[in-house]
Parts: structure tokens; C-alpha cells; sequence
């Protein structure tokens, strides 16, 4: 991998001969488990400015409709997860002369909080080109990784590593875009109603009436510059740039479809009635037929609908243009023709990308001599990709089976891995939350996430903690387990896998980002740290694992006491400054009027001293009793549920999986829904209403 500095670039064609699409990451981490960055992409003109709304993506507007940029969300690494990018750039438009890769933090928080801030860039084969460290981040709020830009018909990185001390809205100033920064629910800012989501980020509105559209309200450029050429890099602004002009909050561009999630009620006369399906699956019974209805089923969606597609294939290297699936093709392989459960070929501007897809379903494992005939096959007629598609959801971003690549061959073939679980997350957060731009692909898309939660289908996630879960309880409970025991790692290690599935469920539900908090520094080596943590498992008995969920105030913590057979969910809130330590206390009682009678509260304290502590159902008519008595200065609260751990290593009724993923559900229903979020989730907005990416702190990237 090609190293760089601050300041230098290289030519991407002299790193690899398929740099078409390529997939930017950018990764931070947080020993502390609480900083978190917000990433954007920029399209600029030869002017070096946004040529309208279309040309800015952010969290909430991730994905470009003709797929030369998509935002993919933060993927789980090996020592915590890193924010990609997709970039097809052959399908960026010709008026584009950069791309620039930026990140922002809020509410004062600085990069120079956060460790070891990375770029890395890789090709469609997922092999890494370049990577870019940045070890002076200091008092910046945001901040510019790098930049791609054409040059004589080929494509150049360029690596930056400078900031803004003004935050994203010096960022975009500079670039024309016009970020309106009043608080929500000024009375500027009229609510806007509608039965779909906006899809609409910053936009440029007009100086006057009768301006050209895209002439953005502006202050003048600073004279220097003019002077510097268009690709240098920014300076550090010394001052805020000067506010915006206020303007009348233009129309929305366009808008998507979503589906509601209270449906109108039905017309059937008996609840006997059955709903008809298009993908039915109450007759699907064997294995075998499981898995051939559940790819034909998968594909023929992702044919249909673009960007849900997209939204599978652009992290494979896959580049955007036209989409088409096959199932069971027959393929040439030595004396035996072999016949992988689907094909995707992607073709755009003459070029053909192609994946073969090997599915699994109802907890069946890969099996590797499968998925090695497979890349031997790819890697013969030029095929890009080989997919697998199980309930196992992958750890650190890797495939589940390990094969052979021969490295003679000229083409590449790429290895990848996706579970039903992130299917599900994927086609829900586009008909929940982001929206797709035709009504009968949102009721494709709602047809096959009833499919893949139906019982018979298979295609569940993951639900089994493996046949080391009993041996390791009963190792704990008979104190028998000693540190070392290869067994407790493999306890370690499903546990992880449950706890990322839980944060792909939960993040498709609520529409935010949830992810797992992992508090070490990049470079752990990540089978060293599962090894520490199954020696912390055979001494104490415990797994622990915590949660970042976007809007919230901290960390959901979750701790798995094997020895007492308990669940305890909690979450510790930092209290401000303001009023008497009594009001505090009564208004965090208030809060929680709603909240379960059998919550534990825990008043924390200024040292290791351990604070009063109560049931809600004891403090409610006495807030008072979360008071120390020695008068120590109130630091915070933790807020904690208790329930009983399943026993079963699934996800049956009476097992283990199941009450994980209860025990997380009612704490965030009954528990942190009730807290009053308004301090911590203020969000700065562009004028159309629609989210800057300026949120509430999250998780280790």
C-alpha cells in the first residue's frame, strides 16, 4: 500500500489497473468509546464550489441517483469500525472537476479528541491503494481528509489533512454552499408536513428575485483565494466567515416514497384471513428449496429496484449502471459443471462486473470447498466477485471462509460476505426512512422484508452462540474454566456477532446509526483482544458490550453475568451544572414517570466513592434519596434493568439470544425514550430543513 503525506498526490492508474470504482474509509477511534465524526462528500465545479443540492452528500442524503458517489455507512474492523464511501468514477458527471472528502464534529468537540485519523482508498477488489495518517489534528471541527481530481483524463488523490476551527459551516461557505444555522423551531423555519421523507441536502438559493438559480447568498471569497490555484489545499480560517444573509426557505426539489409502519386497517372479515403475498413462504419446507426461493426472491428485487440494488452492490466494487440477476447458472468447472445459486451482472458503459452469489439459509455454514470451486471459476472468466449469504454475520468486516486466490492471474478476484440481517437493515432504512423515488418499488421492497421475517423462510440472522456456549456456562459455573480455553474465544466471538446484529436491527428500526463501542486504539490486533476478553470471561463470568445509538445521551451498556444468570442493561448520564443537586434529581424522576417501576438509579460521584443508589418505584416520592449525604459533587446517573439470561444457546423462547435482544428492545423502549434528549440532539440544518450531519456524539469509527 502507497503511503502519502500532507500535500502529495499520485495518479490512482499507477496503483492499480481498476481503480473505475473505488472505496474511500475514513477511521478514527476513541479510547474513551464516546467520539465520533460525521463524513461528506463534495462534487465541485472548476470553480471549486458545489454546483447545487445534488452535489453535497451527508448522512441524511447518502447516495447520488446516478451511483457515482454512495455513502455506505460504518463497517465493523477489527479494532472498532471505519466510515466508506463508494465512489463510481466513471459515472461522475463531466462538469465535476473534484472530489472532496471531508468529515465534521459539533457541539465543540475537536478532531484533535479523537486517535489515529486514517484515509485509506481501495479498489473494486477491495485490495488497498493508498492510505493517509494524520497524526497533528488539533482544534478543528472539521476537517479535510483529501480530495480526488481529474488530470489530463486520469483520476489523482491529492491528501489534505487540514481543517476549520468554524465547523462545517466554514467548511461550506468555501464551497458555496449556504448552511442555515438557526436552532429548530425558530419561527423562520415553518414546519413542513408530508407523507414522505425529503431527499434534500445543502442547496444555493438566489441573491434576488429573478437571479439564476444556483447563485448562492455568499460572502466574497477571501483574496487569497483567488490567488491560490483551485486545487490547493484550504487554510485554517482565523474567524468566522460572516453569517448568511436570511432567505425564504425555498421548495423542496423532490420527494421520496416511504411506508408508513401502522398500516390502514384491513378489510378481511376473520383474522383467519391471510394476506396474499407475492414472494409466499408458508410451503417452503426443505433446505434446499429454502435457499433457492430465497435468492431468487433477493435478486429479482434487487434487479427491480435501483437503488436498493445499489445500495448491496456498491461496497462490493460493483459500479453503477444497469442491473441484471440470474439464478442457477451452470458454469464450466473441470469434469463437473458447478452451479452457484445466482449471478449479478452490472454493465455500464460497456464494461460488464459480474458476482457470482453462494447462498445459505435457516443456520446452515459456507461450505469452503463451495466458495473456492467458486473463485477458482470467477478467476478463470474474468469474473470480479464470488458473494456469500448466510444468517452468520461477519466479524471485523471479513468473509466467513478463507480461500485460495492465485496471484498469477491478471484478474482479481474479490472475496465478500453478507448476512440476511444487513439485507433486512438495508431494505428497511430505504422504505422506512431514506426512501425510494417509486411507490411500487417501496411495496417490493415492504413484500420482501415480510418474506425474509417469516418463519419458514430461513433467513433470520443469526441465531445460534455455537456448541462452545454450554460447555463454557457449565466450565463457569463449576469453576472449571481456566483462561486460555479456546472455547471461551468462541463464545467471545458470537457474542460480538449478536451484539453487531442487534445494532443492525435496532438502526433499521429507529432510521439512526447504532453501532458497537469498541474502546481500543487502531492497529489492536483483534484476535489478541478476543483472546483478552475470553480470559476476562473465564475469571469473571461475564461478557459486556455497549452500544452508541445516534440521539441518545451515552452508551447503552449490556453485561451478561454467566454465573448469576442475569442480564443488565444500563446507561450513565452525565448531569449538568445547572440548579440545586435536588433538582436535578426531581427532574430526572420526572422524566422517567413513564419508565418501569423496577429500574435501578444510581446517583454517580466526583471519585471512585459509590453514590446513593434505589429502585424508581422507592425514589419516586422521595427524588431526595439520590442525594449523598456527605455532600460529594454529583457527577451523574446510571439508569439499569435487570432480567433473566436465557439458558438455551438459540433464539428460542426460553434462549439466550432472545433475551439479549429483549432485554436491549425494553430498555430502550421503556427507558431511554423518556429521557429528554433536546440538549444532546440539536441538529444544525441546511434550508431545506434536511440534517447537516451535526448530531449527537457516537461511536468509535
Amino acid at each position: 500500500m502507497h503511503e502519502m503525506t500532507k500535500g502529495a498526490n499520485v495518479a490512482l492508474a499507477s496503483l492499480s489497473e481498476d481503480t473505475g470504482s473505488v472505496v474511500v474509509s475514513l477511521g478514527w477511534c476513541s479510547t474513551s468509546g464516546d467520539g465520533d465524526a460525521d463524513v461528506s462528500v463534495l462534487l465541485l465545479d472548476e470553480n471549486g464550489k458545489v454546483g447545487g443540492e445534488q452535489d453535497f452528500y451527508f448522512y441524511n442524503h447518502p447516495a447520488a441517483s446516478d451511483g457515482s458517489v454512495q455513502l455506505l455507512g460504518k463497517t465493523p474492523t477489527g479494532d472498532g469500525s471505519e466510515d466508506r464511501i463508494s465512489l463510481d468514477l466513471t459515472a461522475v458527471p463531466e462538469r465535476v472537476e473534484r472530489v472532496v472528502i471531508a468529515a465534521s464534529r459539533y457541539e465543540g468537540a475537536r478532531f484533535g479528541d479523537l486517535d489515529d485519523l486514517r484515509l485509506t482508498i481501495a479498489d473494486r477488489a477491495g485490495e488497498s491503494l493508498l492510505g493517509f495518517s494524520i497524526p497533528d489534528a488539533g482544534v478543528e471541527s472539521a476537517f479535510l481528509f483529501g480530495e480526488l481530481y481529474r488530470r489530463s483524463g486520469e483520476w489523482k488523490f491529492r491528501a489534505i489533512g487540514q481543517g476549520y476551527e468554524t465547523g462545517l459551516g466554514g467548511l461550506a461557505t468555501d464551497f458555496g454552499i449556504d448552511i442555515d444555522d438557526s436552532p429548530e423551531g425558530d419561527p423562520e423555519e415553518p414546519e413542513q408536513h408530508s407523507d414522505a421523507p425529503v431527499d434534500v441536502t445543502a442547496t444555493q438559493t438566489a441573491t434576488a428575485a429573478g437571479s439564476e438559480p444556483g447563485a448562492a447568498l455568499l460572502p466574497a471569497p477571501r483574496a487569497e483565494e483567488h490567488a491560490a490555484p483551485a486545487t490547493a489545499p484550504p487554510t485554517t480560517p482565523t474567524a468566522p466567515p460572516a453569517k448568511p444573509a436570511v432567505t425564504r426557505r425555498p421548495r423542496t426539489a423532490k420527494r421520496k416514497v416511504t411506508i408508513p409502519e401502522t398500516m390502514r386497517k384491513s378489510l378481511a372479515e376473520s383474522e383467519n384471513w391471510q394476506q396474499s403475498r407475492l414472494f409466499p413462504a408458508s410451503s417452503v419446507k426443505s433446505d434446499r428449496e429454502r435457499e433457492m426461493r430465497a435468492t431468487s426472491v433477493l435478486l429479482s428485487v434487487m434487479a427491480q429496484v435501483p437503488e436498493f440494488g445499489r445500495r448491496l452492490t456498491a461496497a462490493f466494487g460493483a459500479p453503477a449502471g444497469r442491473m441484471e440477476t440470474f439464478t442457477e447458472a451452470t458454469l464450466p468447472h473441470g469434469e463437473t459443471p458447478k452451479r452457484p445459486d445466482g449471478v449479478i451482472r452490472v454493465e455500464r458503459a460497456g464494461r460488464i462486473w459480474t458476482g457470482l452469489v453462494e447462498t445459505k439459509t435457516n443456520g446452515n455454514p459456507l461450505k469452503p470447498e463451495q466458495v473456492q470451486a467458486y473463485a477458482d471459476i470467477a478467476a478463470r472468466r474474468g469474473y470480479e466477485a464470488v458473494i456469500t449469504l448466510s444468517n452468520d454475520v461477519a466479524l471485523d468486516g471479513r468473509p466467513l471462509v478463507e480461500v485460495k486466490i492465485d496471484r498469477r492471474r491478471k484478474n482479481k478476484v474479490a472475496l465478500w460476505h453478507l448476512s440476511w440481517t444487513e439485507v433486512a437493515h438495508q431494505a428497511q432504512m430505504l422504505i422506512r426512512h431514506e426512501g425510494v423515488v417509486n411507490a411500487a418499488h417501496a411495496w417490493l421492497l415492504q413484500e420482501l422484508l415480510h418474506y425474509l421475517r417469516h418463519e419458514n423462510s430461513g433467513c433470520h440472522g443469526f441465531q445460534n452462540m455455537g456448541p462452545a456456549w454450554v460447555p463454557v456456562r457449565k466450565g463457569i459455573d463449576d469453576e472449571t474454566l481456566v483462561p486460555g480455553d479456546s472455547r471461551a474465544v468462541a463464545v467471545v466471538e458470537s457474542w460480538e456477532r449478536l451484539i453487531r446484529q442487534i445494532c443492525l436491527r435496532l438502526g433499521g428500526e429507529l432510521g439512526q446509526r447504532v453501532l458497537p463501542v469498541q474502546r481500543a486504539k487502531r492497529g489492536v490486533d483483534p484476535d489478541s483482544r478476543r483472546a483478552a476478553l475470553a480470559d476476562d470471561l473465564c475469571d469473571k463470568g461475564r461478557l459486556h458490550a455497549g452500544l452508541r445509538i445516534d440521539g441518545t445521551p451515552g452508551v447503552l451498556a449490556v453485561t451478561a453475568d454467566l454465573r448469576t444468570a442475569k442480564l443488565r442493561t444500563s446507561m450513565d448520564l452525565p448531569t449538568d451544572e445547572q440548579g440545586y443537586p435536588l433538582a436535578r434529581a426531581k427532574r430526572l424522576v420526572k422524566q422517567l414517570a413513564e419508565a418501569p417501576a423496577d429500574l435501578h438509579v444510581e446517583t454517580l460521584l466526583d471519585g471512585d466513592s459509590p453514590g446513593p443508589r434505589g429502585t424508581l418505584e422507592r425514589l419516586r416520592p422521595e427524588p431526595g434519596d439520590l442525594l449523598p449525604g456527605n455532600g460529594a459533587r454529583i457527577t451523574g446517573f446510571r439508569l439499569s434493568l435487570l432480567r433473566s439470561m436465557g439458558s438455551g444457546r438459540g433464539s428460542a423462547e426460553s434462549g439466550f439470544i432472545r433475551s439479549v435482544d429483549e432485554a436491549v428492545d425494553r430498555f430502550h423502549q421503556h427507558v431511554i425514550t423518556h429521557l429528554d434528549l433536546r440538549p444532546t440532539t440539536r441538529r444544525r440544518r441546511t434550508p431545506e430543513g434536511a440534517d447537516t450531519g451535526l448530531g449527537p456524539a457516537g461511536q468509535n469509527v
